[in-house]
C-alpha cells in the first residue's frame, strides 16, 4: 500500500476568495475524487485550526494499492484541475509518500 500526504499553506486571499473558502474548496474538489479516480482509496482532507507559524493550512492524507494507481491519480485530468486551482492558492506545499 501507498500513503500519500500532502501539506498546504494557503495566501491569505487568492482566486477571488479568502483562504478558509479556498480550504474548503480543495478540502471537496480532493475528497470528491475519490468518486472519480479508481486507484484512489482513500482521501481524507484536514483543515487547520492550529494557528501555530509552524502550521500548515491544509493536509490531505490518500491510499493507493501501489505506485502505478498513485502514478494514475497524479496524471488524472480531474487531478490536474485541481493542481492548476492549487497553484493559484499555496504559497507553500510539503510531500511525502511512502509504502507500507
Amino acid at each position: 500500500m501507498i500513503k500519500h500526504i500532502v501539506m498546504w499553506r494557503l495566501k491569505d486571499t487568492a482566486a477571488g476568495a479568502t483562504k478558509e473558502e479556498n480550504a474548503l474548496k480543495l478540502k471537496e474538489r480532493l475528497e470528491a475524487l475519490v468518486d472519480v479516480i479508481d486507484t484512489l482509496h482513500v482521501a481524507e482532507v484536514g483543515i487547520n485550526y492550529n494557528p501555530s507559524d509552524a502550521a500548515f493550512d491544509v493536509i490531505l492524507y490518500s491510499e493507493f494499492d501501489n505506485k502505478e494507481g498513485l502514478e494514475t491519480y497524479q496524471n488524472h485530468p480531474e487531478h490536474l484541475k485541481i493542481v492548476d486551482f492549487v497553484g493559484e492558492i499555496r504559497t507553500d506545499r510539503a510531500v511525502v509518500d511512502y509504502e507500507v
